[in-house]
Parts: C-alpha cells; structure tokens; sequence
C-alpha cells in the first residue's frame, strides 16, 4: 500500500502514537510519503526520522498512484488535506490527535485496531459533496472547493454587510447581517450549526443557507437542493467583503460577483466498522447524556 500522511503541529500526548502510525505502517510493508512540514515538526519534537519512502510539499506535488491519505490532528487539519486527497482522487481517513474531531473520528484507543482494518481492507468508502466558488478573479484558482462551507463575511467590526442572493438568477432575499454561510451536510455540524442551522445528513442532496447574526429576526437558515446555483452580490461601507472555503480566505471587492455551487468533485471517505454519522453525533454532541439516567 502506497500512504500519503498530512498534518501539522501535535501535542505531547499523542507522542507515542506517531511512533505507532509509523510502526505499523512499516511493519505492513506500506510506502510512505510524508508531507514535509508535518516531518520537520516529527524530527524536531520527537528526535525522531521515521523510516519513508518520499516527502511531499503541496496538494500538486503528491506521488502518483497513492491509496490512501492519513490526516494527523483535528478537522481544520483534515480540511486541510482535502485538495490533497481530491486532487490525487485517494480516499482520505482522520487520525484524531486534537479536540472534538467529528471528521476525524479515529482516536488513540481505537488507532491500532483502525489501522489493521484499513491494512485489511475492511473499510467501507463513503463520499462527501463538496461546494466550489466562481468569480472574475478566481482568486482560488484550483482551490476553489471546500467540503464544509463557503462563508461571506464583513471584513472588520464596524458594520453589517448586505448580501444579495439570487437562486437560479431568481431573487431570493437580501441578508442585512455580519455574514452568511452556504454549508454542505458535512459543514451543516461545524460553523452553520454554531450559528443556528440545522444539522443535514450527508449524502442528502442539500445545502444550507445560514445567515449570521442578521438584522432582520424573522430571517432563518434556509435548507436548498444543491442542484441550485447562488449567485452572490455583497456591498457595505468598506472596499471589500471577505470570503472562506474552510481555512482559505481571499478579500474581494464589493463590485464583484460570487458564483457558489456543487462542485463536480467528490471527496472519498474511509469509514471504519462500528462508525456511522449517528454514533458520531451521538458521542460528539453528547446526545442521550443526562445525569438523571
């Protein structure tokens, strides 16, 4: 098996799992390709040089015909490694070493037994829709696509923004807010669900438009088909507005038009027996957790 790891800083608990990751996918044989800062970070915490085939340093520089790619750390790092696994169409798994981690659900109890499962090929491989922006610019050139959202937003504190949206290029509502998201079903339990929308299962077929903090009350998320295109129009009194496709951020300014739709690529998924997204929202959002029960 030929694995690609991607990730960034760790903390000193999770020491001894990189020793593992390493151990195990030596012991099986594997090809292992390391993204290069996540190596510099290994060698220079753990004085340790793991035994590897190659290093990567960006999403368009990966070794070709890679199975898989391991994600070391938490969901933003796992957002991170996204272009990466669809750019090089390999299925991408998460190895939690920070927080909550609804994405990267395999934790250090569970990390031997996940890895033999994987080496096994006892996974099941599930994908994810992903959202793309359009513009005159492109100033995300082929990075263009997220998998949990697209955000406009107001570039400072001083005032609200206004967001024209129109569906199809039919008028839906101008949002007098500090900003609104457009989230997939994977995105609907990170920031859209922080700002009130509701959580949508993935595969679903559907997006959420969740406005933050709006002016308006009466103004609520809107759950859309993806099939829809949004063509997004923003002004205010600065320059600019603010756009994110996850962790990427670019300023556009107010005079340009934003195309937001579902992008054509997928991202590929390895489940792990025992691991569904209800069990996931169960134990990450503490559901059926009551002190009187």
């Amino acid at each position: 098996m030929k694995v690609a790891i991607f990730g960034r800083k760790f903390g000193p608990d999770f020491h001894k799992s990189i020793y593992k990751i390493f151990e195990m996918l030596n012991r099986n044989g594997c090809e292992i390709y390391v993204y290069e800062e996540f190596l510099r970070n290994i060698e220079q915490t753990l004085f340790f040089t793991p035994k590897i085939t190659g290093t990567f340093i960006n999403s368009f520089k990966m070794p070709g015909d890679l199975d898989l790619l391991i994600s070391i750390g938490g969901d933003g790092t796992l957002l991170e490694s996204v272009p990466y696994a669809v750019l090089a169409d390999i299925p991408v798994v998460g190895i939690n070493s920070g927080r909550l981690g609804f994405l990267t659900y395999v934790s250090e109890n569970t990390l031997q037994d996940a890895l033999m499962e994987i080496m096994e090929g006892k996974t099941t491989l599930e994908t994810r829709t992903l959202i793309e922006t359009v513009s005159s610019s492109d100033r995300f050139g082929n990075l263009n696509i997220a998998l949990n959202e697209v955000t406009i937003m107001r570039v400072n504190t001083s005032s609200m923004i206004s967001i024209k949206v129109f569906l199809n290029d039919e008028y839906l509502n101008t949002y007098w807010a500090d900003g609104l998201i457009i989230a997939t079903p994977t995105g609907s339990t990170a920031y859209s669900l922080s700002a009130g929308g509701p959580i949508i299962l993935p595969g679903s077929g559907n997006f959420v438009l969740t406005p933050v903090s709006p002016h308006t009350l009466s103004v609520r998320p809107m759950v859309i088909s993806d099939d829809n295109v949004l063509r997004i129009i923003a002004d205010g009194r600065e320059k600019n507005y603010l756009v994110s496709l996850d962790f990427r951020q670019a300023c556009l300014p107010f005079d340009e038009e934003l195309t937001i739709k579902k992008s054509t690529k997928k991202l590929k998924l390895l489940r792990l027996s025992g691991t569904s997204f209800f069990s996931t929202l169960r134990n990450k959002l503490l559901w059926g957790v009551d002190k009187r029960n």
